[in-house]
């Protein structure tokens, strides 16, 4: 497929996170039961992760092929479900599971963070086109979220060593996303400032243009 597509927000929206709800869903329904499958026992939480594997595969392979274009980090994404998700389902270790977003925030930080090193925002190739910003807002966007994905990371692992898998999954489903979004609610003073309008002016430049008309 040549060029990307446009797709309906709620469908973008239902096939990244359908897949997080639906694990949610079913460990809460299986997470005290165990499973024989060819003979072998299986809890319900590697039953779920061997069942959230292919069901990330499809979902991800529906979004490819409805935008024609997937990112970097939702390919990463993908690989590291099936390689950490695997890992789990084979040596029936929730483990290896557990880890798979600490690995996730770990890559974009240090992705993030190399840019950074080289004098460049990656961040800024890959949300540009949606969010025109002047580069200095870009580079203080992009220390300001690998600073975040290193802490999630960090969080990541306390909870998962530290607490239950029931903890765990609660926090991964609802702690990470409402995380997410509220790192960037927070950062309107950003995008207010350096946010570039179609015309070319900045959102700075516009309020200090209505300042001096008033």
């Amino acid at each position: 497929m040549s060029g990307e597509r446009k797709v309906h927000p709620g469908v973008k929206l239902a096939l990244e996170l359908g897949p997080v709800v639906l694990f949610f869903a079913g460990y809460m329904k299986l997470r005290e039961q165990t499973f024989e499958v060819f003979g072998s026992p299986y809890s319900g939480f590697i039953l779920m992760t061997a069942a959230f594997i292919p069901l990330m595969l499809v979902t991800t392979g529906i979004l490819w092929w409805l935008t024609g274009k997937l990112s970097k980090m939702q390919i990463a994404t993908v690989v590291l479900v099936v390689v950490f998700g695997g890992l789990s389902v084979w040596f029936k270790d929730e483990r290896f599971f557990k880890m798979k977003p600490t690995m996730i925030y770990l890559l974009f930080g240090g992705l993030l963070g190399f840019g950074l090193l080289r004098g460049q925002s990656y961040l800024k190739l890959v949300m540009e086109e949606a969010l025109p910003m002047q580069p200095e807002g870009w580079m203080i966007l992009t220390r300001r979220l690998c600073a975040f994905f290193f802490a999630l990371a960090v969080a990541n692992e306390v909870i998962w060593r530290s607490f239950s898998t029931e903890v765990w999954v609660n926090f991964k489903t609802f702690g990470l996303t409402a995380a997410l979004f509220g790192f960037f609610m927070t950062q309107g003073g950003v995008l207010n400032r350096y946010g570039i309008e179609e015309d070319g002016e900045t959102d700075g430049e516009k309020d200090g243009e209505q300042d001096k008309a008033d």
